[in-house]
């Protein structure tokens, strides 16, 4: 029978607000963030909300933007962070999210994760009673839509109305751009092959929309989801752990999905290009985008440690 500190404990974490997804932010949260990443990008260390805490960033899979940025992010807020890669705790040989969440809990003022299945980070939140931020799933990578919506923010302005075309793989961060795009008042285009499409978070993002205005479609033209956009966003085709026969056939279906010069020709005149990286030249991007003046993407990467500084303080503080 289960004792009643557990229960106590899963009391606790009900009341604790956590980011999986994004769809945990109303839109009018969502605008505050933006606002508060902004002003810290301004000034790196206007903010010590983390003072005297410690948050645990676990790792189960190689990072470069998420470790360093969040890492640098709990610092810049006078926090210590807490590195964990999988190898180090004992979820890799066994034991449970829930007793990790249990454990750390009594450790630490937050828990971020980067985990493959997204009921890893959905099971550390149930029982964790302080709060778990997803830093990336595979179904959802809502850190990055922050950034993504911070850096459409300082070249646009307003983001309500503003067309966002994605092309490429419905994965996560598609997911994510979704949800939060949405949120935001923006129409967020998705083109992807049909083997690969997110259409089942249509219905899901359905309220967000309706509650600033926003439109959210996917099909599986990239020429239409182009036209008059003011970015087109694109992502790896390959990921970790993909072998050699499975990468090859996606590389097949996907090339109709590149992000090229003649692409970028359907979108607004002073469209800008996105990449969540890492990036592969000549795969899902032409080097010349990638690089280019019209490119925004090292702005994302930036981008990456002002969001989440302002989302560690909304959790937090």
């Amino acid at each position: 029978m289960e004792q009643v500190p557990g229960r106590r404990a899963e009391y606790a974490a009900s009341l604790t607000r956590h980011f999986l997804t994004g769809e945990e932010l109303t839109g009018a949260e969502l605008d505050a963030l933006l606002d508060r990443a902004a002003e810290l990008k301004a000034d790196r260390l206007a903010s010590r909300a983390l003072k005297d805490r410690s948050v645990a960033l676990v790792f189960e899979h190689p990072s470069t933007r998420t470790r360093v940025s969040f890492e640098v992010g709990v610092h810049e807020l006078g926090g210590h962070a807490v590195v964990l890669r999988g190898d180090e705790l004992q979820l890799s040989r066994g034991e449970s999210p829930r007793d990790t969440a249990l454990v750390l809990s009594r450790f630490v003022h937050a828990i971020c994760v980067r985990a493959a299945p997204h009921a890893v980070v959905e099971e550390l939140a149930r029982y964790s009673s302080v709060p778990v931020v997803n830093m990336l799933t595979g179904d959802h990578h809502p850190c990055q839509a922050l950034a993504d919506l911070l850096t459409l923010r300082e070249r646009f302005g307003d983001l309500a109305g503003l067309k966002l075309a994605y092309v490429g793989d419905g994965n996560n961060v598609a997911h994510s751009l979704m949800v939060l795009g949405a949120k935001a008042g923006m129409e967020v285009a998705v083109a992807t092959p049909a083997q690969l499409s997110p259409h089942h978070l249509v219905g899901q993002v359905a309220g967000a929309q309706a509650e600033r205005g926003g439109r959210v479609t996917v099909t599986q033209d990239p020429v239409a989801v182009a036209e008059g956009a003011a970015a087109l966003y694109a992502d790896a085709w390959v990921s970790m752990g993909d072998d050699e026969s499975t990468a090859a056939a996606r590389r097949e279906l996907l090339a109709p999905y590149r992000l090229d010069g003649e692409l970028l020709g359907r979108a607004r005149e002073d469209a800008v290009v996105l990449h969540c990286l890492p990036a592969h030249p000549g795969e899902e991007i032409t080097e010349e985008l990638l690089y280019g003046d019209r490119s925004a993407v090292w702005d994302q990467a930036e981008n990456r440690l002002h969001a989440q500084k302002a989302l560690l303080e909304l959790l937090v503080s």
